[in-house]
């Protein structure tokens, strides 16, 4: 069984800085309904999607234009048998300027094809990072889950189930 981290990866013509601005804006392309602080070390936001998903997340390294890691102290979903899947995970964005570009490297570390969850989360995961945080980046705004509409299609099949 494949046991990676789930990665994914954007190259956009931003700066490191605006990539960095943007990662830390949680509400612009994750969720607006996030609870807490999103930027600084240590900071820590709760998540959460009707009864779906909820976490409470701890900012645990963040090296400005480098780097952030998030660490999953908490974790509720209402579709696996195991509903605390992603505590102790770190969901990881590194920011390296390339070639007159900057690439945003995501890895969700601990997310791998052994959680029950893994294909919805990578869905997930994929489309706010390649799409969401991407346009934040890219245009300045992304598209987050607004208070209480699914963004994803799984999103939106779990919350009727």
């Amino acid at each position: 069984m494949n046991t990676a981290d789930f990665t994914t990866t954007i190259l956009v013509s931003q700066s490191p800085e605006e990539v960095f601005n943007a990662v830390t804006n949680v509400r612009g392309w994750w969720s607006e309904e996030i609870e807490g602080n999103t930027a600084a070390q240590n900071d820590q936001f709760d998540y959460h999607y009707e009864d779906v998903h909820r976490c409470k997340i701890e900012l645990i390294e963040v090296i400005p234009n480098q780097k952030v890691v998030w660490l999953v102290k908490e974790n509720y979903f209402n579709f696996t048998e195991d509903k605390t899947e992603w505590t102790g995970t770190k969901p990881t964005f590194e920011i390296t300027a390339k070639d007159g570009k900057t690439e945003l490297r995501f890895t969700h570390f601990g997310l791998t094809s052994e959680y029950e969850c893994f294909e919805i989360c990578r869905g997930a995961w994929t489309n706010y990072i390649q799409n969401s945080l991407k346009k934040l980046i890219e245009t300045g705004k992304g598209e987050p889950n607004a208070t209480g509409k699914p963004q994803t299609e799984n999103e939106k099949r779990l919350s009727k189930s």
